[in-house]
């Protein structure tokens, strides 16, 4: 077909169209990024632009077919799980014409199949574009190298984010305090009081963050046992409260300044997919290996930052923070209502200028009216 000249994506109406000229061939549903729009790596987000196709991937093989690294190794049948993301089919490899995703080849961004039919026309992906596996195929067969691919940008706000904090709100540890407790007293009561201090807004918290874990250096048996206490301390009626804001349209985000690999056990045990926390290295033999010391929560008003490319990402309707420390509060100028939770630890200045604040989680239905602005923004 070569009077095909270009391939668009609406991010708004979740659509892939290919037009011969001016003429419409054919529109396919899809799945972009669940996390939005970005050009980040590692971001899972949709990068936007414009873009050519580069690279076909998978003619002859059979429907279903499971690409690893762009190799087929087996086939995948409709009636199994679709917990795992799988690249099915066919792949599109893109490369970015824009300064802004000329990264769009190394971060390996595709359209290809999916095992997640049922989530097309929704926001979904982790950054590539989906199609059903029969429309792959038949996409496939339309598009030459070299055709052209222009993704727009969002118009259209979609749907509700909130942002909890990990630490002393959806768990009742701090697990920095738990993970240092594995050195002793004297080490634990010492960075406790660091952390304290962080929190409570007396120091900055960029100048503790390195310090504590220098003075700690967790292995993988303390990461593991922390990971296994956040899940054992969990705040009352958090999960209830998680699957009912789920159920009216709201996005829950976990944004913490705690390590991601002990935070992501206790996500998927309250249902929330995505996790905004510091890396944490460690080696083959399980010593400590270092953070993601550049990663924006080591340090104050990091959290805003985050929460920023969340809604340029997004563009959601109402956006909400849920925390007790000092870079929690910090959020205020960029969410459209700070929670304040005092239900582990209470600090006085987080609970004297917060909005709206909360003691425990168990009257969900006053929380859940709070944050849709259906209630006054002033609580005890």
């Amino acid at each position: 077909m070569s009077y095909l000249t270009r391939l668009e994506v609406s991010i708004d109406d979740q659509r892939l169209d290919v037009f011969g000229g001016d003429q419409l061939l054919k529109s396919f549903p899809i799945s972009t990024g669940a996390k939005g729009v970005g050009f980040k790596e590692g971001s899972f987000r949709t990068p936007l632009g414009r873009f050519r196709i580069v690279e076909k991937i998978g003619e002859g093989e059979p429907v279903g077919t499971i690409f690893r690294a762009r190799v087929p190794s087996g086939i995948w049948r409709a009636e199994e799980s679709a917990s795992d993301d799988l690249i099915l089919t066919r792949i599109l490899r893109l490369d970015g014409l824009d300064a802004e995703n000329a990264n769009t080849f190394e971060r390996f961004i595709y359209i290809h199949g999916t095992n997640c039919e049922d989530r097309l026309g929704e926001p979904s992906s982790h950054g590539c574009i989906r199609l059903s596996n029969a429309d792959m195929q038949e996409l496939f067969e339309m598009v030459p190298l070299e055709s052209e691919l222009i993704i727009h940008p969002p118009t259209r706000r979609r749907g509700k984010l909130i942002f909890f904090d990990c630490d002393s709100t959806l768990s009742s540890i701090e697990g920095i305090d738990e993970l240092a407790r594995f050195r002793g007293p004297e080490i634990y009561a010492e960075v406790v009081a660091l952390t304290h201090a962080a929190m409570n807004g007396e120091v900055p918290l960029d100048q503790v963050f390195s310090l504590r874990m220098e003075i700690i250096k967790p292995d993988r048996a303390a990461c593991e046992a922390v990971a296994a206490q956040y899940i054992e301390t969990i705040t009352p009626h958090a999960r209830e409260l998680i699957q009912l804001l789920k159920a009216n349209g709201w996005l829950p985000v976990i944004l913490s300044g705690g390590f991601a690999p002990l935070i992501q056990p206790l996500a998927k045990e309250l249902g929330i997919d995505h996790v905004e926390a510091v890396p944490l290295y460690l080696s083959e033999d399980g010593t400590y290996a270092g953070f993601g010391t550049s990663y924006p929560t080591t340090r104050n008003l990091g959290k805003n930052d985050i929460i920023r490319e969340w809604k340029a990402a997004m563009l959601p309707e109402r956006v909400v923070m849920m925390g007790d420390g000092i870079s929690d509060l910090e959020t205020t100028p960029d969410v459209d209502l700070f929670i304040g939770y005092g239900g582990v630890v209470s600090r006085p200045k987080v609970m004297e200028h917060a909005a709206y604040t909360l003691m425990d989680m168990s009257d969900m239905n006053a929380i859940l009216k709070v944050v849709s602005e259906e209630m006054p923004s002033k609580s005890a």
